[in-house]
């Protein structure tokens, strides 16, 4: 299994980045997935799930409106379009695979950093 993130960069705030996952060495379409984050010195955030069709979606309140999930099961590709930034969505961002039926993950990306700064 394995999870590759890219599109992380640096941003002023009120700009966006679209990042994404490249998923191999597994069925993606099976598999429910999620974004999470880490800032520096604080632990980590979940952001957004997207089941494995990609028809229900979720988000942390502190994303909701500004954030998008969603997927490419064809390409195996994990999405996460963010508009209207801000200095505190400032983190690494990780791509990760859900558990069947469960909230645990486990398998993890090595993550792509975003930076919010002006």
């Amino acid at each position: 299994v394995q999870l590759v993130e890219s599109g992380g960069g640096m941003v002023q705030p009120g700009g966006s980045l679209r990042l994404s996952c490249a998923a191999s060495g597994f069925t993606f379409s099976s598999y429910d997935m999620s974004w999470v984050r880490q800032a520096p010195g604080k632990g980590p955030e979940w952001v957004s799930v997207i089941n494995t069709g990609g028809g229900s979606t979720y988000y942390a309140d502190s994303v909701k409106g500004r954030f998008t999930i969603s997927r490419d099961n064809a390409k195996n590709t994990l999405y996460l379009q963010m508009n209207s930034l801000k200095p505190e969505d400032t983190a690494l961002y990780y791509c990760a695979r859900l558990v069947a039926g469960t909230e645990e993950y486990d398998y993890w990306g090595q993550g792509t950093q975003v930076t919010v700064s002006s």
